[in-house]
């Protein structure tokens, strides 16, 4: 074989190797899971900001979503944006805010994963006292750091059609990397 072929094999056999990992990247991305970077300390102490996840997107089409959820999902107010959020209530349940504290159905929500002095207060949509029942096709979502999150207390629901999917892994930093557990 001449070098000019031997080269011509070579290039040919890199450019076969670079399209099919392409095209794996791209269907997983577009289809099984995708990667998001955590901007802000809405999620703290959950998650800090900088931090890497991965987004699973077909979680929710086996299965509805869940209390306790985190979940990605395009921001009510600006779909150019992702949010990074906990599910709070899921169709048909009430949410109610009452001293600093999330009531749903009318039971005070165990939230374990918040420090003990973490208190929620109302919002722009969610005021003190007043119950909303969700709707059917959307959910509530909170920020786990109250006091410095935009989320469903000021803009209300979150569409189905909004969620990205669901967050099950933080692979940066690798010392906190690992599944992330729900409710």
């Amino acid at each position: 074989m001449s070098f000019f072929r031997k080269l011509v094999h070579v290039v040919y056999e890199f450019v076969e190797a670079f399209v099919i990992s392409a095209s794996v990247f791209v269907v997983i991305y577009l289809f099984l899971m995708q990667p998001h970077q955590v901007k802000g300390s809405s999620m703290f102490p959950t998650f800090k900001d900088k931090e890497y996840l991965l987004t699973d997107k077909v979680t929710y089409r086996t299965r509805a979503p869940r209390d306790g959820d985190v979940i990605v999902f395009k921001a009510p107010i600006n779909e150019d944006f992702d949010f990074i959020k906990r599910i709070i209530a899921t169709p048909g349940q009430t949410v109610m805010l009452k001293e600093g504290r999330v009531y749903v159905d009318g039971q005070m929500l165990d939230e374990f994963y918040l420090p003990k002095e973490y208190m929620t207060v109302p919002g722009q949509f969610l005021h003190e006292g007043e119950e909303y029942t969700v709707l059917p096709e959307e959910i509530m979502t909170f920020g786990d750091n109250r006091d410095h999150s935009s989320d469903s207390r000021d803009w209300g629901p979150v569409p189905y059609r909004n969620i990205v999917g669901k967050v099950f892994f933080r692979y940066w930093p690798s010392n906190v990397a690992g599944l992330v557990m729900s409710q």
